[in-house]
């Protein structure tokens, strides 16, 4: 073998496995989405019938508020948590501030199954810890006003360690000559916070607001074995819509129309934020 075409010897692997496993199915569903399949081989030509269904389908429009209350709700808490909890971490004056740093860090490590299991104890109504130290028997998870905030809550406890480690690594990446020229200006903690930290921290703000939201839209684990959608469809989301049709109806001309909805969506979403930041950066 020629030594020029060794680097492509090597790379064939990856990229048929990810033709067959990736590019297929990406554009194999862009066909199934004109289509009413029902099973594997009763596949009927529909054109846009799944669109106009989707649009007019009022379980979709449920789905995607729910997804988008999450989403919000999620970042509006995370983000000032994770940021917090950069901040206090990054203190060198802090007694063992790297296994804090650990137990922080470690929800993301654990399945979203398993954090399912233990945040549907802490909601159970009479026994659950979260009553027992309000000294009620709220209904977290049977009440559709409160089910959507109870999974927003459970989402923070697993993320907001992650994004933490993002915020830890742009902080350490300021430099301290910035806060020096501050502190002689003047400036005391609070003025340095808003005029030093946050704009440094604006391209790791960026990453996290982008990378949070896109993952939201994503839910899928802690609603599906907390509620199953419920009560009433009060916390079914998106993905769990597209799972139910493909997997449950099976109906998977509707449920390639949801997930092309959903990457829509998301690409919409993504592409105001990236705009938003690059210009709130420039300026």
């Amino acid at each position: 073998m020629k030594p020029r075409y060794a680097p492509y010897f090597f790379l064939a692997p990856f990229f048929a496995l990810f033709g067959v496993f990736m590019v297929y199915p990406l554009f194999d569903s862009i066909r199934l989405s004109t289509y009413s399949v029902r099973g594997m081989r009763n596949q009927t030509f529909v054109g846009l019938e799944n669109i106009e269904r989707l649009i007019a389908d009022p379980l979709f429009w449920t789905a995607l508020w729910n997804t988008a209350y999450f989403a919000a709700g999620s970042l509006l808490l995370q983000l000032p948590v994770a940021l917090a909890l950069a901040l206090l971490l990054s203190n060198a004056r802090l007694k063992g501030r790297n296994l804090f740093r650990l137990s922080f860090f470690s929800p993301v490590l654990i399945s979203g199954v398993f954090i399912a299991v233990i945040f549907y104890l802490l909601y159970d109504r009479r026994y659950g810890l979260v009553n027992r130290v309000l000294g009620s028997e709220i209904p977290w998870l049977q009440d559709p006003d409160l089910v959507m905030p109870a999974l927003v809550l459970a989402g923070v406890w697993r993320w907001a360690g992650f994004n933490m480690v993002y915020f830890l690594a742009g902080l350490q990446s300021i430099r301290q000559e910035l806060y020096e020229a501050a502190a002689v200006d003047g400036a005391g903690p609070w003025q340095s916070f808003v005029h030093v930290t946050i704009p440094a921290l604006k391209p790791v703000i960026a990453f996290v607001v982008i990378t949070s939201m896109i993952g939201s839209f994503q839910l899928f684990d802690l609603p599906y074995v907390l509620t199953e959608g419920g009560p009433g469809n009060a916390s079914m989301t998106m993905v769990m819509y597209l799972y139910k049709h493909g997997f449950e109806f099976i109906n998977l001309g509707y449920a390639a129309t949801i997930g092309w909805a959903l990457a829509v969506i998301i690409g919409v979403i993504s592409i105001i934020q990236v705009r938003f930041f690059g210009v709130f950066r420039e300026n």
